[in-house]
């Protein structure tokens, strides 16, 4: 199946490849600060080219079991940010969890929006999904936008869901019925 889908501005939403060590290092040092507030705290390995390799070893690995896609966005030079399908279960469930985000350079231009567009197309047409949920802090409310103008609908709040910028975080869940 062809996961790679075309995106506004020539960038390309694609599966992760060993290749991309260096351009993710790159992009993640260049958005360190920018991502800082919205993601977990990093070891410094993180942000090597060698952390990088393992992160994708790990990803390719769950994709070759079929529990999570790994995206990348690949612009004409570099990787401007990842959209991830990941806890992929299937049976009764068909439900994934989506996990992205976007450089700061090519945010707020609708990229992020159409990536996610795609992921849902992907999920539902080719990974026969049913479901899929998603998970943002309660003040980001530009990933709400994204996630509302793509059909997900809010349905609750976890509190202290997942550990982000050193705390403990409640977190606003999302779903969007395939």
């Amino acid at each position: 199946m062809d996961f790679a889908r075309e995106l506004a501005g020539g960038i390309v939403l694609r599966p992760v490849l060993r290749s991309d060590a260096g351009p993710l290092a790159r992009a993640f040092q260049a958005n360190r600060s920018h991502l800082a507030p919205w993601e977990p705290v990093r070891n410094e390995e993180f942000y090597t080219v060698e952390g990088q390799r393992q992160v994708i070893e790990r990803r390719r690995a769950e994709l070759e079991a079929g529990t999570s896609l790994p995206l990348v966005l690949a612009g004409r030079e570099d990787i401007v940010g990842l959209l991830t399908l990941n806890s992929i279960v299937r049976g009764a469930f068909q439900n994934a969890h989506v996990r992205y985000w976007i450089s700061r350079e090519v945010q707020g231009a609708g990229v992020m929006t159409a990536a996610v567009a795609a992921a849902v197309d992907l999920a539902g047409n080719g990974l026969c999904l049913h479901r899929l949920e998603a998970a943002t802090l309660l003040h980001n409310k530009a990933s709400q936008r994204v996630l509302e103008k793509n059909g997900f609908e809010a349905y609750g709040t976890a509190a202290a869901y997942l550990r982000i910028a050193g705390r403990w975080q409640d977190h606003r869940m999302h779903q969007r019925i395939l």
